[in-house]
């Protein structure tokens, strides 16, 4: 019976689905948590869910601005085990980030130690760094949280309470921006100027019909850390109205005059997108320039940078073109650089790409809750202490019968309801009068229980006015709060006042210029004609060299370079591979240098990938337009084709058609030979005239050489002149390749035995 119970209970529980269904379901559940409660910052206090557990977590265990520094350790530790269970990396990186004054704004954690730069060196391990909460998180963003402003929801495992966001009362999302990767979709807002961004959410106060172009007035676009100048004003309006669209930054350049007159350009800002390891990238562009020579203007490059700042040296020649060192600084480096804009946040639960003016829009609405729920519970606690305060002072106005109360009760219990509902019963009083006047006491519960709890030392005289001075505070108190909660100008006011303390406390200078640039107009000098050796190693390591250096070391290079020939420098070099595909790499993007220097893999200066295909055949594009090349294939297709058919602007281009599972196995020119000899893998060998194998366009198959059998390919083909002396050796013979037979194009040929 049992037994049947539980087969019926687990039938029961068994649902069929469809698993597409349940697929879906399950990543759409994954996306939405990442969106929501990951990598997505809430409109409201600028925060993702990582930094405002850290932020809060720093708040309960006291790591206030004005005490000690905490180790970071305890920090992540305590933020992991109490509200963010996802690992200690991803918090330590939060907070390392939220500590770098670099990439925000306004830096939120006050870091002690190795917490990064600007240059992109890492973090010192939390065991060593230390933090506490910078003072604006503390007092603008903390401060008000016991007031009951914000709603607070269950942490991961229901043992404590995290808020839902922080009441935060100034536009955080603004000041600081943000960068964050979803699923599907991203952020990336960049950092304003905090005084600016407060005087627009004023202005928005004042004239909620406000438009974006006249936000940009007052906050006329980003303001980044690093500085830089943001060069395209007139794109911004666009930007903002609709949330996203390209920013383009240029670093600050100056010229500064050396010893003897020699200039050197100085970069003092750098573009906000070249934190990192991209000022060390910047710095081996320029070296790559230098050593490409695009330039030969530049004498030095030094990296000066400290704690003062950013201070990039370029040292040039004396009669060096200033302004075309400088655009060509902006053009081929990240010196001039372009931030992706995408305002994406939470907004009312849900993801939206929002403008400025939307943006400000949700923050003052924001403001306008966290005050209305502030003020209430402020006026609640002011109500409280009136009636309190009311209580004693009427209190001392009978005190003698109070005390005759007390004095006749015989427990707190039976007083308590004397004070609150006049019962006597059971009291003893000195007189009929005072019986009479405990009669007719009706305090409120609060007051009897205050009444109760006071000292005797509240009926001194001072301590009575200060009692009566502190009613009236209260009383102010209660109608200002009203007035705030009633009258929304009188809040928008308050909200104001707020924002202009902010505004004053921590308010400061613009540091990025906004102005509208045209393009950076670099000619770039052509570099002098001159004949130069193309060498590549077994490896795919080429570079080229002078030819004399070549003539010098011509044995080295008959040992350790398969592939050489001469070319210009100011031509192109083609790389046919065994895939059909046809390579153009430009000459000059080689490294020209000493004859021992290393080369670069062919791969980083074309489309050419040594892992998927292999080098046939490379020549240089001035040989090759004179040429016509003969293609020939595994599975035995050949044609030929004009070279000039291959000189084209394009990096990479298909050279010939292939079969199903074929390749290429020989480009070869032709010139005056006369025969085409095939050896296929089973030692089948074919001769037929050069003039039966017809021209095609590069695009096409070919037509067959030879007639294969079984799982027979071809895999060699020589081609050879009328009296060519040329032997091979097949197993243990020698054959001479002119002595072979010819035949037609398209027979089986004849197998050789060694």
């Amino acid at each position: 019976m049992a037994r049947k119970q539980a087969k019926e209970i687990i039938e029961e529980t068994i649902i069929k689905t469809e698993y597409s269904e349940v697929m879906q379901k399950s990543y759409i559940d994954y996306a939405m948590s990442v969106i929501i409660a990951r990598a997505l910052p809430d409109v409201r206090d600028g925060l993702k869910p990582v930094q405002r557990r850290t932020l809060y977590d720093m708040y309960e265990l006291n790591n206030r601005y004005d005490r000690p520094h905490l180790k970071s350790a305890r920090i992540v530790g305590d933020t992991m085990g109490k509200y963010h269970p996802h690992g200690d990396s991803s918090i330590y990186d939060c907070l390392v980030v939220m500590s770098q004054d670099f990439k925000k704004g306004m830096a939120l954690v006050d870091g002690h130690g190795n917490f990064g730069s600007i240059e992109g060196d890492g973090a010192a391990a939390m065991r060593y760094t230390e933090a506490r909460l910078a003072r604006i998180t503390q007092e603008e963003m903390l401060s008000d949280i016991d007031k009951d402003v914000v709603d607070f929801i269950p942490n991961y495992d229901e043992t404590s309470k995290e808020p839902v966001v922080l009441p935060c009362r100034f536009p955080n999302l603004l000041v600081n921006g943000t960068e964050g990767i979803a699923v599907g979709m991203a952020t990336s807002i960049p950092p304003h100027n905090l005084a600016e961004v407060i005087e627009a959410e004023k202005a928005y106060m004042k004239n909620e019909n406000i438009s974006t172009e006249e936000l940009l007035e007052i906050m006329p676009g980003p303001d980044f850390p690093t500085g830089g100048i943001v060069t395209n004003k007139d794109e911004l309006k666009e930007i903002y109205e609709t949330g996203s669209g390209k920013i383009r930054i240029r670093g600050r350049v100056n010229l500064e005059m050396g010893k003897g007159g020699r200039p050197s350009l100085v970069v003092t800002e750098i573009p906000y997108t070249m934190i990192g390891a991209n000022i060390s990238k910047f710095l081996l562009d320029i070296v790559s320039l230098i050593d490409s020579k695009k330039t030969t203007d530049i004498v030095d490059i030094s990296n000066q940078s400290g704690k003062e700042g950013i201070r990039i040296v370029i040292e040039l020649k004396k009669d060096a073109d200033v302004e075309n060192v400088r655009n060509m600084l902006l053009k081929k480096t990240r010196l001039e650089d372009t931030f992706a804009v995408n305002m994406l946040a939470i907004c009312d639960g849900r993801p939206e790409v929002i403008g400025l003016r939307a943006l400000i829009a949700y923050h003052v609405n924001f403001l306008r809750e966290l005050a209305t729920r502030k003020y209430k519970t402020l006026l609640t606690k002011e109500l409280e202490k009136k009636e309190i305060q009311e209580g004693l002072i009427k209190a001392v106005d009978v005190i003698d019968v109070i005390i005759e109360i007390l004095r006749g009760s015989k427990d707190v219990k039976m007083a308590k309801a004397c004070l609150v509902e006049g019962n006597t019963e059971g009291i003893e009083f000195k007189s009929r009068i005072s019986k009479k006047v405990a009669q007719q006491l009706r305090f409120t519960d609060k007051q009897a229980s205050a009444i109760l709890d006071m000292r005797l030392h509240r009926l001194i005289g001072l301590e009575m006015e200060a009692l009566l001075a502190e009613h009236d505070k209260t009383l102010k108190d209660i109608a200002e709060y009203k007035d705030i909660l009633t009258r929304p100008a009188k809040m928008d006011q308050t909200i104001i006042k707020g924002l202009e303390s902010i505004k004053k406390e921590y308010g400061r200078p613009r540091r990025t210029s906004i102005e509208n640039a045209g393009d950076v107009v670099f000619e770039e000098k052509k570099a002098e004609e001159m004949e130069v050796v193309f060498l590549m190693d077994r490896f795919g390591y080429a570079k080229t060299v002078d030819v004399a250096a070549f003539e010098r070391n011509r044995e080295a290079v008959d040992a350790e370079f398969p592939t050489y020939f001469k070319c210009l420098n100011t031509g192109r070099i083609c790389v046919f591979t065994n895939k059909g595909m046809m390579h153009s790499i430009k000459t000059c993007d080689l490294p020209f240098g000493k004859f021992r220097d290393k080369g670069i893999p062919i791969d980083n200066v074309s489309n050419y990938d040594s892992s998927a295909e292999s080098v046939v055949y490379i020549t240089p594009m001035s040989d090759l337009v004179m040429q016509k090349l003969l293609f020939g294939t595994k599975k035995g297709m050949f044609k030929q084709v004009y070279g000039s058919e291959f000189d084209v602007v394009k990096r990479t281009v298909a050279a010939t058609g292939l079969l199903d599972k074929d390749e290429v196995i020989t480009v070869y020119p032709v010139t005056d030979q006369k025969y085409v000899v095939l050896q296929t893998e089973f030692d089948v060998f074919l001769k037929f005239e050069v003039d039966e194998i017809p021209l095609k366009k590069k695009g096409a198959i070919g037509v067959r050489g030879i007639k294969l059998t079984g799982n027979d390919k071809v895999a060699k083909v020589y081609t050879v002149f009328e009296d060519d002396d040329t032997m091979i050796k097949v197993g243990s013979r020698q054959v001479l390749l002119s002595r072979l037979k010819a035949a037609r194009r398209d027979t089986k040929g004849s197998k050789l035995r060694g």
